[in-house]
């Protein structure tokens, strides 16, 4: 019979006001939607334009999340490297970067005067202001939270599964393939998630990057700014409807992973 130390009830007063803290801002939008023409504020061809952009982007950005982030992950964790240490907080600094600090950082590294840029732009490749700036940005800003998800997975299961199955005979790859990777898996679909959604959010470095052009850069979040200084109703309907997706994201592909479920 498993037992769990019971919490003091004092606890969840200051637990229930952060629960409302969170609450009453969503609730507020909601109350303030115009349900009557709920469907025609969102469904302008703008609008619609820039939640498909926005998935798309947030769905590239985080594939490239995934493909530097998983390696990045197992490196911090397993490496006591004197250089790994000082890599880790310049890792994670975006965590804590204003996002338009994050913007003008990779606008000078890949605009085309920048310190990579030029040389892209003499090849005749350009980033800056497209929708590819979108992916980079997005991807600057959401890729910490996924390495940090991975690295405190790989840390709590540990090697001793990677030392057996290398006893075993297996090589190198496939330890990876065969036993890191489905031990990584809660952290996998978790970090995802998060850097999806952080990725779908993403507005201050995305407007200094990529700037807002219609159907190229201008995500959902551009989108519904821009609507706050024309018309208020679409902007509030358009927040609602950013919260809507985000929730889907989280709650639908990954409460239970969240949660550490027993699924895996």
């Amino acid at each position: 019979m498993s037992t769990s130390a019971a919490l003091p009830r004092w606890l969840y007063v200051p637990a229930a006001v952060g629960a409302l803290f969170v609450a009453v801002p969503l609730v507020a939008v909601a109350v303030k939607v115009d349900w009557a023409n709920f469907g025609s504020l969102i469904s302008s061809d703008s609008s619609v334009t820039a939640l498909l952009l926005s998935l798309r982007t947030a769905t590239a950005s985080t594939v490239l999340c995934l493909v530097f982030g998983v390696p990045m992950a197992l490196v911090l964790a397993r490496s006591d490297s004197a250089l790994v240490r000082i890599v880790r907080p310049l890792v994670l600094l975006p965590l804590v970067l204003p996002p338009v600090v994050g913007g003008i950082a990779l606008l000078y590294a890949f605009g085309r005067l920048g310190l990579l840029g030029r040389y892209l732009d003499a090849a005749g490749i350009e980033i800056a202001f497209t929708t590819t700036a979108v992916v980079l940005a997005q991807t600057f800003v959401s890729l910490p939270f996924l390495v940090l998800a991975l690295e405190g997975t790989a840390r709590t299961f540990g090697t001793e599964y990677e030392v057996v199955a290398a006893t075993l005979g297996a090589g190198p790859t496939t330890v990876w393939w065969r036993v890191s990777l489905p031990l990584l898996a809660p952290g996998l679909v978790s970090g995802a998630v998060l850097a999806f959604a952080r990725a779908l959010g993403e507005f201050g470095a995305t407007l200094t990057f990529a700037g807002s052009r219609q159907g190229v850069t201008r995500t959902l979040p551009l989108e519904i700014y821009l609507q706050r200084e024309s018309d208020a109703d679409a902007a509030v309907a358009l927040s609602l409807l950013l919260v809507a997706v985000a929730a889907v994201v989280v709650v639908g592909l990954g409460s239970r992973r969240l949660r550490g479920s027993s699924a895996w």
